[in-house]
């Protein structure tokens, strides 16, 4: 049965003894064999929302439920990220920068479709858009090796694939109802 304060003190453990996101990975992968564990521990996601679970300068742990046909525009973390889906899916589009282009332009580089149980682990550079493809809620722990909210990080423009700064402020106001 997933222990949220256990979990917590895991990661926490792990990222003082291994700053990348190997360890973490393997602790997520571990809590995802049992997604229904995680569900009973920290209930069905009745809206959506980003819910911090644990913050510091070198680990953030979020809950976060997606609305029914979300996407969130490309963007990337500036720190490692590892995504566990406990519940619903996720289809994510991993891009790159175009190499020396003046305004940052990005390209499509692949793709992952995450569903329950499936665990991402992302390197500090990766640049990916996200969206929930499904009609109903999807539940997911994200572990990012930094503070997610004050991190400066860049978002893509959807339309025309222009980099601009994140603004932390939008990417909540995307997961509330």
């Amino acid at each position: 049965m997933f222990d949220l304060d256990t979990f917590i003190a895991d990661c926490r453990s792990a990222v003082d003894k291994d700053p990348s996101h190997k360890t973490v990975a393997e602790l997520v992968r571990r809590e995802m064999a049992d997604p229904s564990g995680i569900l009973s521990a920290l209930g069905e996601p009745t809206e959506p929302g980003i819910t911090p679970l644990y913050q510091s300068s070198d680990l953030t742990i979020l809950n976060l439920a997606w609305k029914p046909s979300t996407t969130i525009p490309p963007h990337n973390h500036e720190m490692w990220a590892v995504i566990g889906i406990y519940g619903g899916r996720e289809d994510n589009i991993f891009w790159r920068r175009i190499k020396d282009h003046p305004d940052g332009l990005i390209e499509a580089a692949g793709a992952r479709a995450l569903t329950t149980g499936d665990v991402c682990p992302m390197g500090p550079d990766i640049i990916h858009s996200v969206t929930n493809p499904i009609p109903r809620l999807t539940a997911a722990l994200h572990v990012y090796g930094g503070d997610f909210f004050e991190a400066e990080r860049s978002e893509w423009e959807p339309e025309g694939l222009t980099e601009h700064q994140l603004d932390i402020a939008q990417v909540r106001a995307r997961f509330s109802s």
